[in-house]
């Protein structure tokens, strides 16, 4: 059995975690982690605490999967990791900085994170397609919808995405040379001459599509989750897999 402590468990993703946690006969939910009280109504109930560290210290996890906010995953990170525990993280938010930081971290404390920006198969195959047609279709904008309630802009897949693109593809300018925008904007984020356009709108959960366009045809590789539980899977295997590591794990796609 792996002990697993989930951080931010009472969100819509901290709670589904604490579900999948529970339901799963190798993983056993030890402890929750949340800004307020309360209880998850699992099994005979379990007590959620406000104090990270105290929580980590009582229950003893191997495991602490964090579904909080960016504004303070970091300093969630920099006290677990020296308590010898390993990371699931799918907040997203971080900087190249921050990504050396918590790698050197959990290193000088021989422990492991996963960071996933997205913990779903479909946008693990999504980004892998996209990295193939990239060979052909240099012409690329990806566009990503989430729900309004994210705080993030691009998402973690967008990035990761044009991230993996550029890889395989050399960076270029796209659309006329004098094309200026009217309204600042409105061609959204650049990266490596990619556009990233970025929709917060109610009744979204994180989809995501990847345009190429070549001479008289336009390819599209898209993804789009149902619901939180698409997630789940992910997040379970990164459970099982990360306690086998040393250092940061970034992308679902590395420990499949």
């Amino acid at each position: 059995m792996i002990r697993v402590l989930v951080n931010g468990a009472l969100g819509r993703m901290g709670g589904e975690v604490c579900k999948k946690v529970f339901a799963e006969p190798d993983l056993e939910l030890v402890g929750a982690v949340d800004i307020k009280e309360g209880t998850i109504a699992l099994g005979e109930g379990v007590p959620v605490s406000t104090d990270l560290v105290a929580a980590i210290e009582a229950t003893k996890p191997q495991v602490v999967v964090d579904f909080t906010r960016p504004d303070v995953v970091m300093d969630n990170l920099r006290k677990m990791l020296p308590l010898g525990v390993h990371a699931v993280v799918g907040t997203t938010g971080f900087k190249d900085a921050d990504l050396q930081e918590v790698d050197a971290l959990a290193r000088a404390n021989n422990t492991s994170l996963l960071i996933a920006p997205n913990f779903a198969l479909g946008a693990v195959v999504m980004m892998k397609l996209a990295c193939e047609a990239a060979k052909y279709f240099p012409h690329v904008e990806i566009i990503e919808k989430h729900h309004d309630n994210k705080l993030d802009a691009p998402s973690g897949t967008a990035i990761i995405t044009a991230q993996k693109i550029a890889e395989v593809r050399k960076a270029m300018h796209q659309g006329h040379p004098e094309e200026r925008e009217t309204m600042a904007g409105a061609r959204g984020a650049d990266f490596e001459g990619m556009k990233i356009h970025s929709v917060r709108l109610p009744g979204y959960v994180a989809s995501q599509e990847v345009i190429f366009g070549g001479q008289g045809e336009t390819l599209h590789i898209s993804t789009d989750p149902v619901n939180r539980e698409c997630y789940m899977p992910g997040v379970a295997l990164g459970c099982r897999k990360i306690i086998d590591q040393v250092g940061l794990v970034y992308g679902l796609d590395k420990l499949l």
